[in-house]
């Protein structure tokens, strides 16, 4: 009898599966965007119902291109992009739209939590800051302001832990999610404290079970084989975080591995299995969680900028009519066409300095306030110039975390490892490699995730022995070295940039007075 995998993925912006053989062949594919809704100012937000609907429909997508008997796929897994938030009732029906990961409403709880809380014993218990694991945060919200909302909720799960659901009918979160709970979830002891869990007046029974990625946690329903075309039985995974499956896919599973991700989020990830680093200062700068491999002994840390290829998106969707069209008529990528035209503008932009903080800002300066800010803008700047800027900008962002972790000492494995989103861009992959100053490399085949999850699903089911198998499989292609003298030039442009913050912060505060966030 063949032997298949299917991993799904659910991203800020959209989903992607496949299915995979024991050999890493990828016979299916399937990518479908979805969305956002920004109703209110700090709001984001998917229509959770969608998330189902297009996992249906990639899979028989993705069935039709393999041309496989569903009965012979051995287990599936499922990863989403995380902090996320989809409420269900008692049925499992969604209640409200899905929370994503650039939600920031729940400004007043977090303000809330540090003064009845403290800011300190929650860092204790999580190695975490409060600002970017929101979910226990947003019951606190959903509690104060829709009760009735709140009244209905059976169980908060992540936009995975709902997929999950639909597949096998449990309420589930892996070690690797749970942190995105934030505020009682102990990372060092993998639980959530119920005792603070009181004190806050959220039941711990309204969060799911912990599981280890690696644990079946049920099989495929009845139901959910009649929707999706998989057979009834196939095992599920507890699944994993989506950042956690790309360093699979690219084969970054060891401590010091480093990789890169320009999706809707712009981040990178260094794998590390020393629990003193997520609780140093350092450390508590950036987002910990438990790594896949070994999630009761290893740990990733990720860097993010919270819009780094939603920037890039953002240029398109809203002033780049001309691009779209073209892709329509002609077939040509509209990314490629403004690439094409950042291409010809020089280093640093033509003076041209980008704060790329859309929906606030994460590592290393959490400020849920903050927003985008365009510095030096000329007569002389085209589309070209804001194109090639942003890239800048999303490069400073993530140089900014970067520095730390390397002056932190922390074990780093060069080159950084680039896969999935905007790595795409040479132009963007060499930005990268002249601010960072290190060798850069692109992950050869960019299924991404849901490779990293079909191979989950294989570790899983014991068609793998062990993780190994992602490194032997790991390509990498168009290595760059940085260009000379260029990093000492975007030094001094990163100094600006950093400068540009620090003076207006302080207005990003009045900003968000005068519209009512505050």
């Amino acid at each position: 009898m063949a032997i298949y995998l299917l991993g799904i993925d659910y991203g800020a912006g959209g989903a992607k599966a496949c299915i995979i053989n024991p050999d890493g062949d990828v016979l299916g594919f399937s990518f479908q965007e979805y969305p956002f809704y920004h109703d209110f100012p700090g709001w984001s937000e998917h229509d959770a119902g969608g998330y189902w609907t297009a996992c249906c429909d990639m899979i028989e997508d993705c069935l039709e291109q393999a041309r496989i008997d569903p009965s012979e796929i051995r287990g599936v897994a499922v990863s989403s992009a995380l902090p996320s938030m989809v409420m269900v009732d008692r049925d499992g029906n969604p209640i409200q739209r899905a929370y994503n990961l650039m939600d920031r409403r729940a400004t007043q709880e977090v303000n809330w939590l540090k003064e009845a809380i403290g800011e300190e014993r929650i860092k204790d218990i999580t190695a975490n800051r409060i600002e970017d694991h929101p979910s226990i945060v947003n019951l606190l919200w959903e509690k104060r302001n829709r009760p009735d909302t709140f009244a209905q909720i059976d169980k908060a799960l992540t936009i995975d832990g709902f997929v999950t659901m639909k597949l096998a009918g449990r309420h589930v979160v892996n070690y690797g999610g749970a942190p995105f709970y934030g505020v009682a979830y102990n990372l060092a002891e993998s639980r959530f404290d119920e005792e603070l869990m009181a004190e806050i007046e959220i039941s711990p029974d309204l969060l799911p079970d912990l599981h280890r990625c690696e644990d079946i946690i049920g099989e495929i329903t009845p139901q959910a084989a009649t929707e999706t075309g998989l057979a009834v039985g196939t095992p599920v995974t507890a699944g994993q975080v989506d950042f956690d499956a790309s360093c699979i896919a690219a084969g970054v599973i060891e401590e010091g591995d480093i990789m890169s991700n320009l999706g809707t989020v712009g981040n990178f990830g260094v794998v590390f299995n020393n629990l003193d680093f997520a609780y140093s200062p350092i450390g508590l700068s950036m987002i910990n969680l438990a790594f896949t491999v070994d999630s009761h002994d290893t740990y990733m840390t990720i860097p993010s900028t919270t819009t780094g290829g939603q920037s890039i998106r953002y240029l398109r969707d809203n002033f780049s009519q001309a691009e779209i069209e073209a892709e329509r008529v002609l077939g040509i990528s509209s990314y490629d066409l403004l690439n094409m035209q950042a291409e010809k503008v020089p280093l640093g932009s033509d003076g041209l300095v980008i704060l790329p903080y859309l929906m606030g800002e994460r590592t290393p300066i959490w400020d849920t306030m903050a927003r985008g800010v365009i510095f030096g803008l000329s007569l002389n700047h085209g589309k070209g110039h804001l194109v090639r800027a942003m890239m800048e900008a999303v490069a400073y962002a993530l140089y900014d975390s970067y520095q730390l972790i390397e002056k932190s000492g922390l074990k780093l494995n060069t080159p950084i490892i680039l896969n999935e989103g905007g790595a795409v861009s040479t132009l963007w992959r060499q930005i990268i490699t002249d601010v960072c100053n290190v060798p850069t490399v692109l992950v050869k085949r960019r299924t991404g995730a849901p490779f990293g999850d079909a191979i989950l699903a294989g570790v899983a089911t014991s068609i793998f022995p062990d993780y190994g198998i992602a490194k032997d499989w790991a390509e990498y292609v168009d290595r760059m070295e940085p260009i000379p003298g260029h990093h000492e030039q975007y030094l001094e442009y990163f100094a600006l940039y950093k400068s540009i913050y620090e003076n207006v912060k302080g207005d990003f505060q009045t900003l968000a007075k005068l519209r009512g966030q505050l």
